[in-house]
C-alpha cells in the first residue's frame, strides 16, 4: 500500500467549519463595533447640544423662567430634540437646570443629560 501525503476530505471539512465559524465571530464583532462607534458619536453630538444649552444660559443676564421648554438642535448635520427643566434651589440666588437631550425619532432614550446651576447676579 502506497500512502499519498494530503489531507482527507474530512479534514478540509473540518478545516474549513473552523474556518467559517471564525469568520462570523469576526463579521459579529465588527457590527458590534460599528454600531458602538455610532451609538458613541450621537451620545457626543447630544452632549454638546446640552453643553451648548447651558452656555446660552450662562452667558444671557436674563434670569430663566421656572418650568419645562423644549426644541431643537442639529449638530454635524444630525437633527436632536432638547428638553429642559429649570426648578428653584433652596438657595435663592440659583436656580437649577436639568437639560436632556434626545434624538429627535427616538423620544424615549437621552442620548445626553446635563445639570448645571445658574447663579443670579447681584441686582
Amino acid at each position: 500500500m502506497n500512502k499519498e501525503n494530503g489531507f482527507t476530505l474530512l479534514e478540509v471539512l473540518i478545516a474549513l467549519a473552523i474556518l467559517a465559524i471564525a469568520m462570523a465571530a469576526v463579521a459579529r464583532a465588527s457590527a458590534q463595533m460599528a454600531d458602538s462607534s455610532h451609538e458613541l458619536k450621537l451620545r457626543l453630538l447630544a452632549s454638546w447640544v446640552a453643553e451648548n444649552r447651558l452656555a446660552e444660559h450662562t452667558s444671557q443676564p436674563l434670569w430663566p423662567d421656572l418650568g419645562t421648554k423644549s426644541g431643537e438642535a442639529e449638530q454635524a448635520g444630525l437633527p436632536l430634540r432638547w428638553e429642559e427643566r429649570v426648578a428653584n434651589t433652596p438657595n435663592t440666588a440659583f436656580r437649577r437646570i436639568e437639560i436632556k437631550v434626545y434624538a429627535r425619532d427616538h423620544g424615549e432614550h437621552a442620548l445626553a443629560q446635563l445639570v448645571g446651576y445658574l447663579g443670579r447676579g447681584k441686582d
